[in-house]
């Protein structure tokens, strides 16, 4: 036998060297597959962590955000807090300047008011007596009402004595007249005629259009009757009818007169 032996040989030979390079041409390409789904599986995983990383980041930057923001929303709460106590301090203290300020009003007032009454004392005010206004003061207006206090309880004589210091105390007084009538009436109760009757002539000369003039000159005439001069008590009540003829005293002087008939 010589050369690669018999053609049938031959031909499984052909045949086993065609089936082993079909063999191993299918054994190449299992093998590109095998490393080309390894290398997909490589990217895979490498996306897969970079994905997972990319995640965990962005989860751990989401936390931080978060407790940023709660950080912040917490001081800003706490700022919110102090501002409502600072504000409630500045309302506490506002209310108290306001109170502050009425009461302070207040005493101003007060004081204005005590020392308008103590200025009061020493200004003169208007006043009325026996149909007469004049200006007097406090301690005037208080010293003439005593006086008549006394007259008014029937105590002629102290009367008397408060009259007749009120009138050396004030002989400029807008009381005078008045005072001049009742100092007249208290010592004519005192059957002290001769002064009453002074004391009344005094009042028509310093006031001759008085109320008291009219009563004064029937208490004069009173007075003379008193002192038995007739002759001047009717020349008195007969002045008094002509010059006052409408008056209550001249009626009173009119019936004194039809007595002299």
């Amino acid at each position: 036998m010589g050369g690669f032996g018999t053609p049938a040989k031959l031909l499984v030979s052909a045949l086993a060297i065609a089936w082993a390079g079909s063999a191993f041409g299918g054994l190449f390409d299992d093998e590109e597959a095998r490393k080309a789904i390894l290398d997909l599986r490589q990217k895979v995983e490498t996306l897969r962590s970079e994905f997972d990383q990319k995640l965990a980041d962005e989860v751990r930057r989401s936390s931080e955000e978060a407790l940023q923001l709660r950080r912040s929303l917490a001081d800003l709460q706490n700022q919110l807090e102090a501002q409502r106590s600072e504000l409630a301090k500045l309302r506490g203290q506002d209310e108290q300047l306001l109170r502050d300020l009425a009461e302070l009003q207040r005493r101003q007032k007060d004081i204005a008011q005590g020392f308008d009454d103590r200025i009061r004392r020493f200004e003169p005010a208007k006043v009325a007596v026996d149909g007469r206004e004049f200006l007097a003061d406090l301690g005037e207006k208080r010293d003439f009402e005593a006086a008549m206090q006394i007259f008014r309880k029937g105590e002629f004589a102290g009367s008397q004595v408060s009259l007749v210091d009120f009138l050396n105390r004030y002989p400029n007084s807008g009381y005078r007249p008045s005072a001049l009538f009742w100092l007249g009436n208290a010592q004519y109760a005192l059957k002290d005629y001769k002064n009453a009757v002074t004391n009344f002539r005094s009042l028509i000369a310093l006031a001759p259009d008085h109320l008291r003039v009219p009563e004064s000159m029937l208490a004069i005439a009173n007075c003379l009757l008193e002192l038995k001069d007739t002759k001047a008590a009717r020349k008195m009540l007969e002045d008094l009818v002509a010059a006052h003829g409408s008056t209550e005293a001249a009626g009173a002087a009119k019936d004194r007169l039809s007595r002299f008939k």
